[in-house]
């Protein structure tokens, strides 16, 4: 019986590509690049918010980044206060977290979104306190793919790799759970498509939340 579920953030447990277009294309702005549409922010996301707009700056012809610290300060100060823009949980999310509370299993968070902003996005949409642990991205930790943040909070729940699920919607995230030891399960509702989550070697991949209820019994 497995003990705990990871979950990536964006893409996963939250709709969120709306509010990081929204704060992408308003930091790009000024330097006459943009706007993107979100199937190519859908791109751009998944290693934390600086390589989101070098990926975005790349894309709009600035090569050698050459703006990116101005277009990063600005896109720091946008998402600070509107992360929350047309945020909502994923259909099926809210009935899979209480199942697995009903299960007496531990949920986390971990992304590599800006810790505050991780912390305001789940406590707005689920409630303070009903995560177990939330980790963002933060000096001292790398980011995913990098198996630390996994690590920290095995250590948090005194479990170890084999005891958890880890559950996301992108390669990197099936690196993350896979270079941890976890069993990883990929999210098609979310960011990418099944052919990247198979290519990431994900140990299983799921169409809709309730169906992560099935492995937790392995």
């Amino acid at each position: 019986m497995k003990q705990a579920v990871i979950f990536d953030l964006d893409g996963t447990l939250s709709d969120s590509i709306a509010s990081i277009k929204y704060c992408g294309d308003r930091a790009l702005a000024p330097f006459g690049y943009g706007p993107f549409p979100e199937s190519d922010y859908k791109y751009f996301v998944g290693d934390g918010a600086a390589n989101l707009i070098k990926r975005a700056l790349t894309a709009a012809g600035d090569t050698e980044l050459v703006h990116f610290d101005d277009a990063f300060a600005l896109y720091k100060k946008y998402f600070a206060v509107d992360c929350m823009y047309q945020v909502k949980p994923y259909d099926g999310i809210p009935k899979l977290l209480e199942e697995l509370k009903k299960r007496n299993m531990k949920i986390a968070v971990l992304s590599n979104k800006p810790h505050d902003q991780t912390i305001d996005v789940i406590e707005t949409l689920f409630g303070k306190g009903y995560f177990d642990i939330i980790q963002g991205q933060k000096d001292g930790l790398p980011i995913k793919p990098d198996p630390s943040g996994v690590y920290a909070i095995l250590e948090q729940l005194g479990l170890k790799a084999s005891d958890i699920l880890y559950l996301g919607d992108t390669a990197t995230d099936m690196k993350t759970g896979k270079g941890a030891g976890a069993f990883t399960v990929g999210a098609l509702w979310g960011f990418r498509e099944r052919r990247e989550l198979e290519e990431a070697s994900a140990d299983a991949i799921i169409e809709h939340p309730l169906e992560l209820l099935q492995f937790t019994d392995k």
